[in-house]
This record gives structure tokens, sequence and C-alpha cells, in this order.
């Protein structure tokens, strides 16, 4: 099997292959590009996520800069998804995240890993496992998603954490590692932030 064909096996694989090398420089040109586009022309960043990303919903926005190891080309966005300044998305495989997502400035998504065993990290091998986002969810400022991660839609992440495992739905995480806090409630419909109270009339 050549080593392209192990991006999305999860096999351990050599990142370095010319092939893969010459196919990840090309997404990066894109990328490149994207984050030199000047503010005032925000549609042709909104025109060139449809080429880069293998998929993007309609009213998606992200703030650049964005840096993503193979320019989006594994990563599929639902809808409304909107990613603050410096999302960094390790898409060595696959990204799914679903609709109505927010993503806080520098989170980190992380699909490829090394092995421990020293001998095969000096050969600078590698492997990669999908990371899935559910709808609705609110990755907080300086989170850290990890390979193989699933979390559950509207669930919140807390700024900062580092997710390891996986996380359910409905429910707020935080911490290194992400451990789940406590599950959303019909409290979180009356306050918005300590006790300030939300205006009924928003819903």
């Amino acid at each position: 099997m050549a080593e392209f064909d192990k991006l999305h096996t999860g096999e351990i694989y050599d990142p370095g292959d010319p092939e893969i090398m010459r196919e990840q420089t090309f997404c990066l040109e894109r990328l490149y590009e994207f984050n030199s586009i000047r503010p005032m022309e925000a549609y042709k960043r909104n025109a060139l996520l449809k080429v880069m990303f293998a998929e993007v919903g309609e009213g998606c926005y992200i703030e650049p800069p964005l840096h993503a190891n193979w320019g989006g080309r594994h990563v599929h966005f639902g809808n409304n998804v909107y990613a603050n300044f410096g999302l960094t998305l390790v898409d060595d495989t696959h990204i799914y995240v679903g609709d109505n997502v927010m993503f806080g400035p520098n989170v980190t998504v992380a699909t490829a890993a090394h092995p421990v065993c020293p001998e095969l990290r000096l050969r600078a091998l590698q492997y990669n496992a999908p990371v899935n986002i559910g709808k609705n969810v609110w990755i907080g400022a300086g989170a850290l998603i990890l390979p193989g991660v699933t979390i559950g839609e509207n669930s919140v992440i807390g700024a900062g954490s580092v997710v390891t495992r996986d996380i359910p739905a409905n429910v707020v995480a935080v911490g290194n590692p992400c451990r789940v806090m406590r599950e959303i409630s019909e409290r979180d419909r009356e306050y918005y932030f300590r006790d300030k109270r939300i205006d009924p009339s928003l819903f």
C-alpha cells in the first residue's frame, strides 16, 4: 500500500513521502492565499474555502490566520460554523464539524500523532485518527482536541481544556485532561453569566 493511502486508515506511515509532500504543498499554497486576502475582500475567502475544504456549508466564517496541515483538504464543516482567529486544524485525516459550531481563539484540532516508541519517532513516522465535533458545540479559547476524539452535540468545552477522550452531548466539560463538569440544565436558560439573567424575550 502506498504511503499516501495510509492517511485515513490509522496505520503508521511516513509523512515525508514524496507523493504526500507534493499534494500537501499544493494545499498549503491555497492556505497561504486564504490568509493573504485583504479584510475588505472577505468574499474571496468564502469562495476559496469551498475549494480548500472537503466540505463547507453555508454561512461559515473563519477569522484569519487559519493554520492547517493540508489547508482544509480533509475538513468537513456544516452550516454556520464560526472560527475566531488562530484556528489550527491538523487535518492529516478527516475532521468533521457539525452545524453552528463555534471555535474560540487559538483552538487546535489535531488528527495526527506519533508512536511513543523512540525508534519509530526517530524516523518521524506518524498515524492519524479522525475527530468528530457535533452540532452546536462551543469550544473555548485555547482548547486542544486530540486525535480520535468525538464531542457530542450542544456541549461546551472550557477554555484551555485538553480533550483526550470522547465528551458526551449536552454537557459542560473543562480541564486538563478535559472532564465533564456538569450537564447543561434549565438554569442555563435563566442565567448566561454568573448572576446575570437572560432576557426572556430572547427565546
